[in-house]
C-alpha cells in the first residue's frame, strides 16, 4: 500500500519551491499527498516566488529559476490545491481558562480532540510548508501544534521547511510547556537569510520590516542545551534530519527535504545532516547540494 502524507500550508502565502520541491519528491514516491490550510481557503504562493527576476535582498540575486517559477504556476493553475481540509472545521478549539466551567469544558475539549485526532492515522507523515505565510497563521496555530502533538506521540515523522520550522518549536504538551524539539538538532531560516525591509503576506497589503521574530534565536532556545539549531550559512543547502523531524531552512533546500523525508519513509533513515551529541555539521553531500 502506498504512503500518504498531510501537507499544510498557510493562507497568507507559501514559498512555490517548498511546496513544489518536496511534492515532486513524494510524487515520484507514489505517495498519496492530502492538503490542509487552517481554515479551508485555496492557500497561494507568495508573488515574487513566481517572479525569476526578483531579487532577494539578503542573496542579491535571484533565488527563483525560469523553470521553478514556471512549476509553481502551473501547480496554482491546477486544480490539485482545490477544497484542501479545514483544520478549523477538523479539530476542536482548546477552551479559554477564563470559561465558565472550564474543568467540563476542558474534559470534552480532551474527548473531542482524540476523536478527531484519529483520523490522522491515514497519514505516514506530516509536511508543514514554509513561506512568509506561516508566520501569520500556522505558528501559534493550537489546532496545528494538537496536530503535530499528534504525529511526534504516535512516533510518525514530521518535516517542515523555513519559518514553518516555527511550528515546531511552539507545539507544546500542556502539561510542561517544553517544546518538542527540545535536544533536537534542527535547522531553520538562520538570522542571515531574514529580511531587514519588505516582509509581506499574500491576500493583504500588510508589509512590515524584518520578521516579526527572528527564528534562528527561537530554535536556538527550543532546541536546548542538549540540542542544536545547525544554520549551515555558506552552504548551498542545510537539511538536518533527527528522528522524527526533517527540517529544511530555506528554498534550495526544498527538494532535498522531500528526499530525506521519503528516505525515512521507505528507508527507515533516523539521522542526517549532522555528527550526533556535537552538533558538528557533517560534510554536505555533493550531489545534494547542486540545486
Amino acid at each position: 500500500m502506498s504512503k500518504s502524507v498531510l501537507v499544510v500550508l498557510s493562507e497568507y502565502g507559501y514559498w512555490a519551491e517548498e511546496l513544489v520541491g518536496p511534492l515532486e519528491a513524494l510524487d515520484e514516491a507514489g505517495y498519496r499527498v492530502d492538503f490542509a490550510t487552517p481554515t479551508g481557503k485555496r492557500p497561494v504562493p507568495i508573488g515574487v516566488s513566481l517572479d525569476p527576476e526578483y531579487v532577494d535582498p539578503p542573496l542579491g540575486r535571484s533565488v527563483t529559476t525560469a523553470e521553478m517559477a514556471d512549476k509553481g504556476r502551473r501547480l496554482d493553475a491546477s486544480s490539485r490545491l482545490d477544497d484542501p481540509i479545514n483544520l478549523a472545521a477538523w479539530l476542536p478549539d482548546r477552551p479559554y481558562r477564563s470559561e465558565p466551567d472550564f474543568l467540563r469544558r476542558q474534559e470534552e475539549y480532551f474527548r473531542a480532540l482524540a476523536a478527531e485526532l484519529s483520523k490522522a492515522d491515514r497519514y505516514d507523515a506530516l509536511l508543514i510548508v514554509g513561506g512568509s505565510g506561516p508566520i501569520v497563521d500556522l505558528a501559534n496555530n493550537g489546532r496545528l501544534h494538537e496536530l503535530i502533538l499528534h504525529f511526534y506521540r504516535t512516533g510518525k515523522p514530521i518535516a517542515a521547511e523555513c519559518y514553518g520550522v516555527a511550528c515546531l518549536a511552539f507545539a507544546r504538551d500542556q502539561e510542561n510547556r517544553r517544546s518538542i524539539i527540545d535536544g533536537k538538532h534542527v535547522t531553520g531560516h538562520c538570522i542571515e537569510y531574514d529580511y531587514k525591509d519588505g516582509t509581506g503576506f499574500e491576500g493583504t497589503d500588510f508589509v512590515i520590516g524584518p520578521p516579526p521574530y527572528p527564528l534562528e534565536y527561537i530554535l536556538r532556545d527550543a532546541t536546548g542545551p542538549d540540542g542544536a539549531y545547525i544554520g549551515n550559512f555558506g552552504r548551498e543547502t542545510s537539511v538536518i534530519v533527527d528522528y522524527p523531524f526533517i527540517t529544511g531552512r530555506s528554498t534550495p533546500d526544498s527538494r532535498l527535504t522531500g528526499d530525506k523525508l521519503v528516505e525515512v519513509l521507505d528507508k527507515g533513515l533516523r539521522t542526517w545532516g549532522f555528527v550526533p551529541r556535537t552538533g558538528v555539521v557533517a560534510p554536505e553531500p555533493a550531489a545534494a547540494g547542486d540545486r
